[in-house]
């Protein structure tokens, strides 16, 4: 009897096993197929010596930029949504963009850092979404993706592209030039990320860094 539960038991772990194997292949195809694409595109591009031109700085500044709208959502971002927004506007100067800023009910600090920001600043948008804080950045976006098709319902100038970013980030004064300049061919442009180390907190910036490295990132 006790054999038999041995082999019962050893014929379920098997079986087990072998859909866990499944699942896993499953899982990994779609990675499989993207490095599968990468190498006909290496094989392609070696034997025919074409590469792709990549835009330089000095072709970054003729490219002219669509209207984009950048969503930021905030929670708790008292501290760094200020400078955060103050260095975008002055970097994305002249470029036709709006910064569209998820904000709490319940989150007042940051709702008057943003506000005072926006006084007079046509280029802020301050959000204020109904369902208190926090939630997700996925709810937040919604949130503000639905203040983005209200204003162009109501006669604003249509967004070619939504720009993320957290309200930690540095904008970059040539981004919009690149999404610009990539953005009739791909739907979707990912820029790398530098993070910015600071010397006096080791413990903090350092932890931040190293996830960016394992991230495959672009370190200073």
């Amino acid at each position: 009897m006790g054999g038999i539960v041995i082999v019962g038991i050893d014929l379920v772990a098997r079986e087990a096993m072998l859909f866990a194997a499944i699942g896993f292949l499953i899982g990994g195809v779609d990675d499989l197929l993207v490095d599968f694409l990468y190498g006909i595109r290496a094989v392609r591009h070696r034997l025919t010596g074409w590469r792709e031109a990549s835009p330089s700085l000095e072709t970054l500044g003729k490219i002219s930029v669509p209207p984009m709208a950048i969503f930021v959502p905030a929670w708790d971002e008292a501290g760094v949504i200020g400078p955060m927004l103050a260095t975008a506007l002055e970097r994305l100067h002249g470029q036709p963009c709006r910064l569209y800023v998820g904000v709490y009910p319940n989150d007042r600090a940051t709702i008057d850092e943003v506000a005072r920001l926006a006084l007079g600043e046509p280029r802020i948008r301050l959000v204020v979404g109904e369902r208190e804080g926090p939630t997700t950045k996925a709810d937040c976006l919604n949130v503000l993706w639905r203040a983005l098709l209200s204003d162009e319902a109501a006669g604003a100038e249509r967004a070619q592209a939504i720009v993320l970013h957290d309200a930690e980030d540095v904008i970059d004064r040539d981004e919009l030039r690149v999404y610009a300049a990539y953005l009739p061919r791909f739907d979707v442009v990912q820029l790398p990320v530098m993070p910015l180390v600071d010397r006096r907190s080791r413990m903090v910036s350092g932890h931040y860094a190293d996830e960016f490295c394992e991230m495959n990132c672009t370190l200073p």
